[in-house]
């Protein structure tokens, strides 16, 4: 979905930067670890207890995984991130064995979806495999198409009017490499209350996207997606 320039300008200058020494994956990581990279979208912090993304993050924690959020707009910290987390043996380069033993997920919303394309794109150039990537409303650039080095794939979407609506069709790039879960349409009528945001400008002026966000059946469905990626096959 083509969002305007102007837009993801002004997002970006509003959104606090994120350093490595904010970031709570251990580099290098464990041989084999579950790596997961969540991005929130827009104006969000990353590190926002009340957004999805980020508990969603916070939760993988528990579960064992090495699990950090990142606003979207930094995509290079979540770059450095894995580039350190993958380099066990500190040569500043990923290698073959390295790339090979990559069990990375990444997830994002909003401009947080566009932003997990881009990742994957950039693990494609080093090599390295990404077991899973899902998009939530996913608001972009060129987030439709999904990378070879992606093994699956999931979408989800509304398409409510007087809102902002996300990517309603990711496709692979290469169907023998990468398997397209499914583009899952949501739909949020005003009579179910449980997926309202929780602040008065959210609910007001979020519309569907912001219900989307706010919605706990779909990010329960993403981490379980997103756990079911990490058992070994």
């Amino acid at each position: 979905m083509k969002t305007p320039a102007l837009l993801i300008l002004l997002a970006t200058l509003a959104t606090p930067a994120q350093s490595l020494r904010e970031v709570a994956v251990a580099r290098p990581a464990p041989e084999n670890a579950r790596i997961a990279i969540g991005f929130l979208g827009a104006l969000e912090h990353w590190d926002d207890p009340n957004r999805s993304v980020r508990k969603v993050t916070l939760h993988l924690r528990q579960q064992g995984w090495q699990a950090e959020s990142f606003s979207h707009r930094n995509l290079r910290t979540a770059k450095k991130t894995i580039d350190q987390a993958l380099d066990r043996n500190h040569n500043h380069r990923i290698d073959p064995a390295e790339a090979a033993s990559a069990r990375i997920v990444i997830y994002g919303q909003s401009m947080g979806g566009a932003a997990t394309i881009k990742l994957a794109k950039y693990l494609k150039s080093q090599g390295v495999p990404v077991l899973l990537t899902v998009q939530v409303d996913s608001v972009g650039t060129h987030d439709g198409r999904i990378p070879a080095n992606v093994h699956a794939a999931a979408n989800f979407y509304q398409k409510h009017w007087f809102t902002i609506r996300g990517e309603d069709k990711i496709q692979a790039a290469d169907p023998q490499h990468t398997q397209i879960l499914g583009n899952f349409e949501y739909e949020y009528p005003l009579w179910h209350p449980h997926t309202w945001p929780e602040s008065w400008p959210r609910r007001i002026f979020g519309g569907a996207h912001a219900r989307m966000e706010a919605d706990p059946a779909l990010w329960s469905r993403v981490e379980t997606l997103i756990q079911e990626a990490g058992i070994p096959k």
